[in-house]
């Protein structure tokens, strides 16, 4: 017997041509393997950056497809054991992680623990451990049924939140008296923000960049010492200080590798939110050359330097601190393949408020 399920699928050479496949799966696991059900995931800009990165990031190896070059971009959600050929985990658990933009996932569970296990599926090796981790909610310290919209929509960002904080204050902030943040709006420059602002260090500024219709929401969040509209980059303070880009847009970084000069202590590379306009590789950039921060490589010597326990807890700490300031959020949720497809398509076309999250499910609510 099988499960019908349906896949969004995607062309990897042209991000718009997207459409429902149906998938079929066992509705029995095979020995050693369990089959998710995935119920609901968010659709945030970094989603859609995974599918504008580069091959060499692996992001579409994780659920490949047998459709000739279609694909199926990851995201970051929840799902349900519908079926287990794994003794230790048991059908109905709900689980946490990294899951395709289907109905469903069949997974190959190993290293498994009380807090959940990981896919050892062959073609999942050659990515990093953190993608492969799904978390059991039912032992997890910071679930709540509630808060799954805000689990999904900020956690796995707030984590490249969390270490791009600690590598800036590890660093000592390169000497720099201010941090410049673009796509100020985007959760993980939020993220940011707020765990900069708690570790507060006397002298440093963080300043928000984003767009003018941006400009409100920004400082009403009130997370940032000051936000500057990109038309006035110019009018920022000739101090030392640290880039840290998650627009990707290559003009913007040469117009604040201009203004700084010598005086642009670090400049990393971060996301890609503005992929429309995305150019990582600028000629003649004046100041230091930029960085790519690749958060798993960085959590991995953060690991190994705390223990996975004492990362845990650190990271824990910084969660629960960042999920005070997120009231403000509105989620809503789009369910149903062409609900899912057509706000794929929208948020492709950059079309995001930065005060809403959305959360999408292929099944019809």
């Amino acid at each position: 017997m099988t499960i019908t399920g349906q896949d969004l699928i995607i062309n990897r050479h042209d991000l718009t041509a997207a459409r429902i496949a149906t998938a079929l799966h066992p509705d029995m696991a095979p020995e050693g393997h369990v089959l998710l059900r995935v119920d609901r995931f968010a659709l945030t800009a970094n989603t859609i950056t995974y599918g504008t990165a580069t091959d060499s990031l692996g992001y579409w190896n994780f659920f490949p497809t047998e459709q000739e070059g279609f694909g199926r971009i990851p995201a970051w959600g929840f799902a349900d054991v519908v079926a287990s050929g794994v003794p230790e985990i048991s059908v109905g658990q709900r689980v946490c992680g990294y899951v395709p933009m289907s109905t469903h996932l069949m997974v190959q569970p190993g290293r498994i623990g009380p807090d959940g296990f990981s896919d050892l599926a062959p073609h999942r090796q050659a990515m990093s451990p953190i993608y492969n981790r799904y978390a059991l909610t039912d032992t997890d310290p910071g679930y709540e049924p509630r808060a799954e919209p805000q689990i999904a929509l900020f956690r796995p960002l707030f984590t490249t939140s969390f270490l791009l904080a600690d590598f800036c204050l590890e660093n000592e902030m390169f000497g720099a008296r201010q941090l410049l943040l673009s796509s100020a709006s985007s959760k993980t420059a939020l993220g940011l923000a707020a765990e900069m602002a708690r570790h507060r260090r006397d002298g440093v500024q963080v300043i928000g960049l984003t767009s003018p219709g941006n400009i409100a929401f920004v400082e009403g969040l009130g997370l940032y010492d000051h936000v500057v509209s990109y038309a006035d980059i110019s009018t920022l303070s000739p101090a030392p200080s640290v880039y840290v880009d998650f627009s990707g847009n290559g003009d913007l970084t040469m117009r604040i590798h201009s203004h700084f000069g010598d005086l642009m202590r670090h400049s990393a590379q971060v996301g890609v939110t503005d992929w429309q306009n995305a150019n990582l590789r600028v000629p003649g950039l004046p100041g230091p050359k930029p960085a790519f921060f690749f958060a798993p490589s960085y959590a991995q010597d953060r690991i190994a330097d705390w223990g996975f326990e004492g990362f845990q807890s650190r990271l824990g700490d910084a969660w629960a601190a960042f999920m005070t300031t997120t009231d403000w959020l509105s989620v809503v949720t789009h369910a149903g393949p062409d609900a899912v497809k057509a706000r794929y398509l929208s948020a492709l076309a950059g079309q995001f408020d930065p005060a809403q999250g959305d959360m999408v499910s292929l099944w019809e609510r």
